[in-house]
């Protein structure tokens, strides 16, 4: 596992130097506060990470503790927000989730991942990003990149985020946990797209399942391309001799 994080690192260092996913960004901000990294990890769902990074920077302007945010009214909290994705639906929501931290948890987000799923709206990889974020607790947040890479490069074969995590869990040691999501996330954005991924400047494509089977149909393809032309230009010549 060492060897595919710092291969992909070093495969960010040499295209353009990486950035910070919004989570990690504010983790790097706000390591000493949980509650806004929950509520940013909330928003960040089905979101850009400029996007989210814009909209916490102006919330926690505003409503900074989960005291500020359980009494504000949804309008303006969406009004502040409205540049992530479905605002609507999550400006309730992390008034919500604000005022549970407050009457249920007495104001301090839990720290393990039992109590952080009973909360609404927050799953397990929402809840998987707050203990790697905030809590630094080795955890596995699964997202579309990390299920995506982790098939291509044949860590895993499953169908689903849920089935990802539970099989990284199993084969990878869990000192290798921490840093997953992260460079994953930042390697799905930047290099391993889902359509057209930068194969060519990967510096672990050679471990990669899905750049053996691209390069396979690749070589299938100009062996055809040859045949084809060899075919054709056998009839250009009997035709020519025709003539």
């Amino acid at each position: 596992m060492k060897r595919i994080l710092d291969g992909m690192q070093k495969t960010m260092m040499a295209v353009k130097p990486p950035r910070y996913t919004a989570l990690e960004g504010l983790h790097q901000a706000e390591t000493a506060n949980p509650f806004k990294i929950l509520i940013g990890t909330v928003l960040s769902a089905r979101t850009k990470d400029e996007n989210t990074t814009k909209a916490v920077t102006k919330l926690f302007k505003v409503y900074n503790t989960p005291q500020k945010l359980a009494k504000a009214k949804v309008k303006d909290v969406e009004r502040i927000i409205k540049s992530v994705g479905f605002y609507h639906v999550k400006s309730r929501r992390i008034i919500e989730v604000a005022n549970i931290i407050l009457s249920k948890y007495h104001g301090k987000v839990p720290a393990d991942i039992d109590r952080l799923i009973e909360i609404p709206g927050v799953g397990r990889k929402t809840a998987n990003c707050v203990l790697v974020y905030a809590f630094e607790k080795p955890a596995i947040p699964v997202d579309t990149h990390v299920h995506r890479i982790s098939n291509r490069l044949g860590l895993v074969d499953t169908k689903t985020p849920e089935e990802t995590e539970m099989e990284l869990r199993k084969k990878i040691p869990k000192k290798y946990w921490l840093p997953i999501n992260n460079t994953f996330v930042m390697y799905g954005q930047n290099i391993c797209k889902p359509i057209s991924p930068m194969c060519s400047v990967c510096k672990i494509r050679n471990n990669c399942n899905y750049f053996k089977k691209r390069k396979f149909r690749g070589s299938l393809l100009r062996c055809l391309c040859l045949w084809l032309f060899f075919v054709l230009s056998k009839k250009v010549v009997k035709q020519q001799e025709y003539l």
